[in-house]
This record gives C-alpha cells, structure tokens and sequence, in this order.
C-alpha cells in the first residue's frame, strides 16, 4: 500500500508539471520569436534611417562597415540591396561578387514599400532563418532595401536552455515529492500496517493484541478503535464461551462418573452369581435383559463422557494461539514415543505397530504433534482387523509458493473410506461408523487434528492407502 500512495503522488505531480511545463514551454518560445523579430525590426528601421542619406547620394557612409558592425554586435546577418534588388553589402555572404535578392519574397515586399516580418527556410543557408525586411526611402521614394535575419538555431538553442532548466525543475519536484509522499505513505500506512498485524494475532488466538489509536490520520485512529471494540467483545465471547464450555464439562463429568458407578453396580447385581454359582435372583431371562440394557447404557455412558472431553479438547485447540512452542522436532523420535505408547493397546487387538524412518525435521509443537498421532492411532486401530499392520513414516516434498514440508504418514490395512467420507471426515461430530467404539467415536478427533495441525502452519488430509486402508497425514512447515 504504501509503494501505491508514492506512487499515486508521483503521478499527481508529474500530471501537475506536465500541464504546467509543457505549455509554458510552447508559449516561451512563440514569445521568444516574437521578442527577436520586435528587436530586429527596430534595428532595421535604425539602421535603415542611417543608410539613408547613403542610398540618396548625400552622404559617404561605409555599408558594409555598418552591416559588419552590427552582425558583430548581435550575431545577424545584414543585407542591403538598391531599389533593383541588386546588393549593396552582406555581413556574412556566403559567396563572393555580385548577386541579386529580388527573388527573395521580403526583398520584393520591402522594395514595394512594406515591411516583411516572419520566418522561411533559407536554401542557401540550408537553415530556417527568422528576418525583418524594410524599405529605405526617403521623400516618398525607395531607393532600396535592408533584411536582417537571424538563424533559428541560434533561438531554439535558447529555448532549448530554458527548457532544460523547467525539466531540471520538474524533475527536483519529482524528487521532492517522492520525499514527501514517502513520509506520507508511512504516516498513514503505519498504522493500516499495526491494524494489520493486530489483525492478524486477533485471527491467529491472540485475543488480547490491541491497535495503537494514537497514530495516523482521524479516520485510521477510529478504525482502531472500532477494531479495539470488535476484538474486546469477541474476547469476551470467546472467554465466555470457553468457560461455559469448562463449567459444563466440569459439571457433567461428576453425574456421568456417578452413573457409571451406578450402573456398573446394577451389572454386578444383575449378573452376580448365587450360592450355587448359578444366576441369583436377578438371573434368568429377565437377567439376562436387563444386563444387556446396562451394558448399552454403559456404552452410551462412555461415549457422552468421551464427547465431553471432546468438546473441551476442541474448545482449547480453537483458544490456543499459533505457533505456540513451535520447535524443530525430530520426527522419528517422536513416531517412536507414540508408538511406544500405543503399543500395549495395539497388542491387546493384535495389531502390529511399525515406524519407517527418514531422519527429518520439522517445525511443530511437540505437545500438539502428539495429539494429532494419537488421534490418527486410536482410529487407525480402531478400524485395524486383527494381524494387520500400522506404519508410521515420513517424507519430504516441496509445495510451489511454500518449499520444503515434511508429510508424515499413519497408514492402517481397514476396510477404508470413500472419496466423499474422507473429505468429510475433519467435520465436526461427524462419523462414519455408528457402531459403539473403546478408543474414540465422539466424531470430534479429526476436527481437534485439524485444529492443532493449523496452528502449526500445517495441513491434514486422508488418502486412500494403497492397503485399501486410510492413509491420514499431517504436512508440517520443515
């Protein structure tokens, strides 16, 4: 933005000196042609008045003394012709003897008694000449003519001058407004630029990040304030609801861990044995139900409490700031502690964990790392037939716009997803099997992934597994 506004303020003073300087310099010079052709033509009637007396006979005066004298004082060329046309003196003739100028348009005018003034090409020259042309008479008669003329080289080498001089001025303006706008555009976009950052830690969890309001233009200052007001009562909302969140994960915890208990003593009653070790009093095909329903409420029991947790899970993933306690992790190290953790539960469903190292890095936080390898685990075994086998691992690739990535790979031999339900899955409460489930089943854990993998920079996805399973994968900032 700020290139935008020295670049508009250059522009606005470019377009201001152009309008000024471009006319100004076409009207100079047509005043500067006029102001030669004034001086020639009161030199010429001067000079004329003294050639007089010479062209009447009364006098001795040298012509081309007179004609030379002035050619040296002002640099034109001085011609005097007798009422034939013929020459009487040149200051600066291009060839020597004797000539005729009656073919020249100012001479023939000048020795009909009028005054030419103007500008022509002189072929003889080979140069555009501007002159004066008057007659010399004297009682009414004309006894010849005198031309002065002046090369346009010599004027437009003037102009030329004067417009250097308006570029170098235009161009000190161009230089000077560049200084200017520049400290202009960082005014005003120094605070667009705090507003920006403020911004951009507001989106990124930082709810408590304000923008100055004491900086910049009015209109900026109250733009802050009105984001300073968004972001206060979006925090408060924001604070507000994960509290509401806690108090009621807290609260719900207590009667569910009650019912529980309740229920597993009912079971204990339903199914206890008697004497004989056969059925007690609750035995029986009545016992028999009445387990079976406690047994689905236990189930129901758990999977509300593990929604609970859930809810709280995502609630804190979606107040956490990002990037926080982003590190470089050694990726196999990591693999190898998780599997090291699941391992028992893998075993207990005959199911074999194995990581495949590649030695890489990546940027990400070790605590967030884990959950989302915990939640890819638990629903990678959860789906695992016994026999099969989970592979953890890791690649490197490289995104265009970004560079290098690590994507890490938890592949299981399931049943798989479609195309439709793999895309779907990072929804939240959604799930793709209804069937009760020991490790997950809230329909929360791969929005929770989803979550802390973006906090990190980083991106999930499920592919098909060349297994026929899910391959899910997390690709992290290297």
């Amino acid at each position: 933005m700020r290139r935008r506004l020295v670049i508009s303020y250059l522009a606005l003073t470019l377009l201001v000196v152009l309008v000024l300087e471009v006319p100004f310099a076409i009207t100079y010079r047509e005043r500067e042609e006029r102001v030669l052709e004034s001086k020639l033509e009161r030199d010429a009637f001067v000079l004329a008045a003294f050639a007089e007396d010479e062209f009447e006979g009364s006098a001795d005066l040298d012509l081309q003394a007179l004609a030379d004298g002035y050619a040296d004082r002002t640099g034109g060329r001085v011609v005097f012709v007798n009422d034939q046309g013929e020459l009487r003196a040149d200051s600066d003739p291009p060839v020597e003897g004797p000539r005729r100028f009656d073919s020249r348009p100012e001479i023939r005018a000048a020795l009909t008694s009028e005054v030419a003034i103007g500008t022509r090409y002189s072929e003889t020259l080979g140069t555009s000449i501007v002159f004066v042309a008057v007659p010399i008479t004297s009682g009414g008669q004309v006894y010849g003519a005198l031309r002065i003329s002046y090369p346009t080289s010599e004027l437009d080498a003037r102009v030329r001058r004067s417009v250097l001089l308006l570029v170098g001025a235009g161009v000190i303006s161009l230089a000077a407004a560049v200084v200017v706008g520049v400290i202009l555009a960082r005014w005003v976009t120094r605070p667009l630029e705090q507003l920006q950052t403020t911004a951009e830690a507001v989106g990124g969890g930082d709810l408590a990040a304000r923008a100055p309001t004491d900086d910049g233009p009015p209109e900026v200052r109250s733009l802050a304030r009105s984001m300073n007001a968004t972001a206060s009562r979006l925090e408060e909302l924001v604070v507000a609801q994960e509290q509401f969140v806690a108090d009621a994960s807290h609260q719900l915890r207590t009667p569910l861990t009650a019912l529980r208990l309740r229920l597993e003593m009912l079971a204990m009653e339903a199914g206890g044995p008697g004497e004989s070790g056969t059925p007690g009093e609750a035995g029986g095909n009545g016992g028999t139900t009445m387990r079976s329903d406690i047994e689905a409420a236990e189930r129901e029991v758990a999977r509300l409490s593990r929604l609970v947790d859930g809810l709280l899970a995502l609630a804190r993933a979606d107040r956490a700031p990002a990037a926080e306690g982003s590190a470089a992790l050694d990726i196999d190290t990591a693999l190898a502690d998780r599997v090291a953790m699941w391992r028992p539960v893998a075993d207990d469903r005959e199911v074999r964990l194995e990581v495949v190292g590649a030695g890489l890095t990546a940027v990400v936080s070790a605590d967030r790392f884990d959950q989302v390898l915990d939640n890819y685990l638990a629903n990678a075994i959860e789906v695992s037939p016994p026999g099969s086998t989970i592979t953890l691992s890791s690649n490197e690739v490289t995104t265009p716009g970004v560079g290098a990535m690590v994507e890490v790979h938890v592949v299981d031999e399931g049943p798989g997803l479609s195309e439709d339900e793999r895309r779907q899955a990072f929804e939240r409460f959604w799930r793709g099997d209804q069937r009760p489930s020991e490790l997950g089943g809230s329909g929360l854990g791969l929005a929770i992934v989803r979550r802390l993998a973006a906090l990190d920079s980083g991106r999930t996805e499920l592919r098909a597994a060349a297994s026929g399973g899910v391959d899910a994968v997390v690709t992290l900032q290297r």
